[in-house]
């Protein structure tokens, strides 16, 4: 959930229950307010009605209105005057029932003694508490509405720069030649993070920059220790009387040399695509690199006994020929060494993608290690671990995306060209 989104959530709740309290809270008050309104009326009326009993020994004349009744009862016993407390009654007018406020008190006029009731209607009470309470709803929608608006405009411009940072951080590719680069905010929080970030990235960029050069300053110096290795090997092996006693610690550091050579072709070959020394300028017939780099394996997948299924479109891309071999050959290196005896590789290549997949004994591999560098399974004792790790930084200069699945006991490599 975004920022913005729980924000607004939050603060919609917060003020509709504040509302809807406040409301209830404001319509009792009015209530009261109203209703005490009518009953000081009443008590004017009531205090009218004796002193005009007192001035005139009598009581006035009852004058019909349409909202305040009046009735004098008589009554025969001797009683102080005494008011009885206020009170809401209802009235039955024609198939009707109205609410009315009540007040009755007794009084002295002449020789005889009263007991008086005045009441009011609280109709137009409440209907004026009714549009009171409307207008008030009304109000509190439009300023829910607007407060509304006012934080989805206004909170989204003010996140706009941070949401720009994270795109930009987003696209930022370690490998890309420029750093990020990002600009000063007037909020001073925003401008905080984009100082943090740049200052991060140039560190970052530094360290990398300071790794690629040793990678590849060590991988031309490795060139000249290996040609004294090999060439001091080479006469140990035309040396007859050494290889019959030495033959197999000159097997194997043959094997060491020849795993140390192809290490350091792999490290080269990174530093330069890292370095983006190529130009993926050219066309390339997809389907024809595929076929002639099988065929340089067919040998080694015959004697694995191996079944081989192929549908290959004729696929042309702009790429770059030596990088679109590098990119064949170690895909189906890795597909016919990790094959099981007897297994099956199928390689299906359309417009779109290329998929290589091969049977293997070995259980799934590590999906978040898989394309980093010097990853090897454990069940792999040869290879540098670095024949994927050049695959993914291909595809990436290239811009295309691999990924990996396993399934039923088959491992398959997918690039997607676009």
């Amino acid at each position: 959930m975004k920022l913005l989104d729980k924000y607004n959530r939050l603060n919609i709740a917060a003020t509709i229950i504040t509302f809807v309290v406040g409301s209830c809270i404001f319509y009792f008050v009015l209530n009261y307010i109203l209703i005490r309104e009518l009953d000081e009326t009443l008590q004017t009326e009531q205090q009218e009605i004796i002193s005009f009993a007192q001035t005139h020994n009598a009581l006035p004349e009852i004058i019909p209105t349409q909202d305040q009744h009046i009735q004098y009862e008589l009554i025969a016993v001797d009683d102080a005057i005494m008011e009885v407390p206020y009170k809401t009654i209802k009235k039955k007018l024609g198939k009707t029932e109205e609410n009315y406020r009540e007040l009755q008190f007794t009084i002295k006029a002449g020789k005889a003694n009263y007991i008086v009731t005045v009441d009011k209607p609280i109709e137009e009470t409440e209907d004026l508490l009714k549009v009171i309470i409307a207008v008030t709803i009304a109000m509190i929608g439009i300023i829910l509405l607007i407060g509304f608006l006012i934080n989805r405009i206004v909170i989204t411009r003010l996140w706009k720069p941070f949401y720009e940072t994270i795109s930009r951080v987003k696209n930022y590719h370690l490998t890309d030649q420029d750093s990020v680069k990002l600009e000063q905010q007037e909020i001073d929080e925003f401008s905080l993070l984009n100082t943090s970030i740049n200052e991060m990235v140039d560190r970052i960029q530094q360290d990398y920059g300071s790794l690629k050069n040793f990678t590849g300053q060590a991988a031309h110096e490795m060139q000249t220790p290996l040609a004294v290795i090999r060439t001091k090997l080479d006469s140990l092996i035309q040396n007859e009387e050494v290889l019959q006693k030495n033959a197999t610690d000159i097997a194997d550091i043959e094997r060491a040399v020849h795993r140390l050579s192809r290490l350091h072709q792999s490290l080269l070959l990174l530093t330069r695509v890292e370095n983006r020394q190529y130009v993926l300028n050219g066309q390339v017939a997809l389907d024809k690199v595929i076929t002639e780099k099988y065929g340089e394996y067919a040998e080694m997948a015959e004697a694995m006994k191996l079944s081989y299924h192929g549908n290959l479109q004729s696929v042309s891309l702009l790429f770059h020929q030596q990088l679109a071999e590098i990119v064949i050959s170690n895909l189906l290196n890795n597909a016919i060494r990790y094959n099981k005896q007897g297994g099956s590789i199928e390689i299906i290549l359309k417009s779109e993608s290329l998929s290589i997949t091969n049977t293997s004994d070995n259980g799934v591999l590590d999906n978040t290690r898989l394309f980093k560098r010097f990853y090897r399974d454990t069940t792999t004792i040869d290879g540098t671990g670095l024949g994927l790790s050049i695959v993914k930084q291909i595809c990436d200069l290239a811009g295309f995306a691999i990924r990996y699945n396993f399934s039923d006991g088959r491992h398959t490599f997918i690039i997607q060209f676009s």
